[in-house]
Parts: C-alpha cells; structure tokens; sequence
C-alpha cells in the first residue's frame, strides 16, 4: 500500500498548509484562541445533598459556567460528577463560593490556556517533522481531514468510493466514505458518524484510524478482510463541519452546529438534540443559547436532515448505527429518552459486554456500558434513539476517554492508545452483527 493521506499535489497543496499551521501554532507566535482562555480553570464538584445541588445550579447560572460534563446543569443531582470550566473573571467568585458553601471540589485544570498552547505546540512539532505522511497521531482540521479523504478516494479506490450526502448550513459539503469491496450487489452496512459535538476531537481521529487501519490490515487480518468483504461502512469522519471549523479557529471549546436564530443572538443548535424522536422534550433545551438547545424544530439543521435523509434511503440494508462521542468511557445503547428495555435487548446487551470485555484486553481499561437514560443520562431527540426507532436494529454511542482528568482536551499522545482499543471494540460488534443475531 503506497499511502494513506497526503493529497497527491504535496509541494503545491499540503506544504503551504502544514507550514501555515506551523507559524501558527509556534510558540512564541501567538497565542491560540486570542488567549481567550487565560486563567480559566476546569473543576469537579459532586453535590452530595439536594440543598448542594440547588447552590452549585444557582450560581452556575449567574457566572454561565460552561458545563463539560454533563452537558447541561439541568442534568446536575445529588452523586453527579460535575466538571465545571469556569472564566478567569468568575472562577474567584466561584471557589470562594463552593468554600462559604462548604461544597468540596477539585480543580482539573489550574489554567485552560496553557493546558491548551502545551499540547497544540506538540502538535505544530509533529507537524512539522511528518510533512511527507499523514499522521494519525495528532488532531487534524477539516480542511486536512477532507484533503485525506479526497486523496483516499484517488488512491484506494478498489475499497473506497467518497461521495457528499448535502451541505451544512455554512456551505461546507458533508462528505461520507463508503468502505468495502464491491463483491456483491446487496450488501449488509454499517455507519460510523464522528465529530457530531464539535469540541470532541478524539471522534474524527478514530474515525481517520478506523479507515487506515482497515485498509492497512484487509490483507493480513481475516476479522478485517471478513468485515470488508461482507459489509460497507458509510463513515462520517465529521458530521459537524461548520461547529468543528470554528472550534479550531475561534471557540476551541464550541458544542454545536452554527447555524443562527432570528430571534436570538446566540447560534448553533445540539445537533444530538435535534432528531425526530421525543424531540425536545426531557434533557434538551428549548432556549437557543443553551448548550443543549434542540432546535426550532426536528431535522432544522442540514447537518441532521442530510445524514436522516441518507439514513432512511438506505435503512434496508443499514443494520448498524455507530456515534462516536467523548468524555465519560462509556458505550451507550436505546433508549435515551425514556426508562425502557429494548425488544432486542439480549443481543444487543450481549454486544456490548463483548465489545467493552474486549476494549479492555489492550490497556484495561474499563468502560460502563448499557442503556443510555440509566447509564448516562435521560436525553431526547438523539440520533441513536431515532437511527434505532427507523429500523436499525443495532445503534450504540461510544463515549470515548477519558473519564475527565483531560477532558476534552485528550492529549496526542493518547490518541493511538484510544484508537487501538476502540477499534476491538467495534470489530467485536460488527462480528455480532455478521453472526445474524436480531
């Protein structure tokens, strides 16, 4: 195999671009994100009264901390862990708080901004001494992971056919890998959707390491060359384009999509909030400035109407539904939105102690796994609850690592580790699903 990323045109497309980023994120250049984040810190309280809960809710809303997990302070009770990034203008107002309040917590991360200038300077090294390949081993921007794709689709078109599915609200088009080989006409598939909260930057690198390690590995691997052989991945390195774009040049901490309200002056909607399943009603929001907010109304965002749409065309042969997420170790199956079992609960229950019991063997380490309203939280209108209410009988939602020492800002250097464990866990439950369990 010759290559899995440069586009082919590296002296006039690729050095320009990766030099750019060099002179960016050099330091001593500048500072990221106009040093936005200068003394802001990342704490963890957990309330362990109700009368806790009411004081940590009250103030967050006064300073509007933002919730890193869980995602919105309504989901905030009694034993839940809560990492709060708090602003360098309230983080003394709050500390001082939580102290008066008797409320004990723990801080994370002393200063966001250079947490964050010491890992993007890693990375502008390893840029800088990996110009000729493409490194799975460092975050890339979407201009770099599209330019991945294209060039995949050039060289590896035996196994690899990339097509655009619509645009997002910004123009961008949304593209999606189809992977496998064309040995029969009616194929069973899997989709793989990464990146659908823009900060989560981990999601679109496993789905980079996926792609490369199946078209690495076809050969040798018989796990691998039976997947590619029996099953198509429709792969969405990123389904949040425009969210993910901004979060590298402006907001490196930007949740959803951007698309903007008539009414308010906040933008972006939770693009896992705004599908046509229970839409809007417990764990979302109704107000355009939260987080969590669902939408004016289900599918208004292209993003999701372009992926739903896909996803209805093909439900036939669509058997498996895959989101990737991150922070918390976690794989999460149906129901979000409500306390229920599903009908095919000991097959797909089955699936996941395998895949965490094998994502385990590599490193131990231990991920929670079952029904996402207990495991995690109750949250309605997500793609998972909607892909497996439209037919597909298996729809799981990995939350990768970690379990908040980063936090969003997952090192480098923890990328390889995540991925190679990851990628069990998948091949674990494409296996199931090959085995023809309902």
């Amino acid at each position: 195999m010759k290559f899995l990323g440069k586009p082919r045109s590296q002296t006039a497309v690729s050095l320009p671009i990766c030099l750019l980023i060099w002179n960016i994120l050099q330091p001593g250049h500048s500072h990221l994100y106009s040093n936005r984040y200068a003394g802001d810190k990342v704490i963890r309280v957990t309330p362990s009264t109700k009368e806790e809960v009411y004081v940590l809710k009250k103030i967050s809303h006064q300073l509007k901390v933002d919730l890193w997990q869980p995602s919105s302070i309504s989901y905030v009770s009694k034993g839940t862990v809560t990492d709060v990034h708090i602003p360098q203008n309230g983080s003394r107002a709050l500390l001082d708080f939580l102290q008066e309040a008797n409320i004990p917590y723990k801080i994370l991360i002393e200063d966001l901004q250079k947490a964050l200038e010491k890992g993007s300077s890693l990375q502008a090294q390893r840029n800088r001494r990996s110009l000729s390949e493409y490194n799975y081993e460092v975050y890339h921007s979407l201009e770099e992971i599209q330019n991945w794709m294209h060039n995949l689709n050039n060289t590896h078109s035996g196994l690899i056919h990339m097509f655009p599915i619509g645009k997002s609200y910004e123009g961008r088009s949304l593209f999606i890998l189809k992977l496998g080989r064309r040995s029969r006409a009616y194929k069973r598939a899997v989709w793989m959707d990464c990146g659908i909260h823009a900060r989560e930057w981990i999601g679109p690198a496993f789905c980079q390491w996926f792609v490369k390690e199946a078209l690495l590995t076809y050969r040798s691997d018989p796990i691998m060359r039976k997947m590619m052989n029996h099953l198509y991945f429709y792969i969405m390195p990123v389904f949040n384009v425009d969210g993910y774009h901004f979060s590298w040049t402006s907001d490196r901490f930007w949740r959803k999509t951007r698309s903007r309200n008539s009414r308010f002056r906040c933008r972006g909607v939770d693009a896992n909030r705004n599908w046509r399943v229970k839409w809007c009603a417990e764990g979302a929001s109704m107000h355009p400035c939260d987080d969590t907010y669902c939408g004016p109304f289900p599918e208004s965002e292209p993003e999701v109407k372009a992926v739903a749409n896909f996803l209805r065309k093909h439900k036939k042969h669509i058997r498996a539904y895959l989101s990737f997420h991150a922070y918390a170790q976690m794989l999460l199956y149906p129901y979000s939105y409500k306390y229920a079992t599903i009908p095919n609960f000991s097959c797909v229950e089955s699936a996941a102690y395998k895949a965490v019991n094998a994502l385990r063997s590599v490193y131990g380490v231990r991920y929670r796994y079952g029904p996402a309203s207990s495991t995690l939280y109750v949250s309605s209108g997500s793609s998972m609850d909607w892909a497996y209410k439209n037919g597909i009988p298996y729809t799981f939602a990995f939350e990768l690592r970690d379990t908040g020492h980063f936090g969003f800002l997952l090192p480098e250097a923890l990328i390889k580790p995540t991925c190679t464990e990851t990628m069990l866990a998948v091949k674990n439950i494409t296996v199931h699903l090959l085995k023809k369990c309902p």
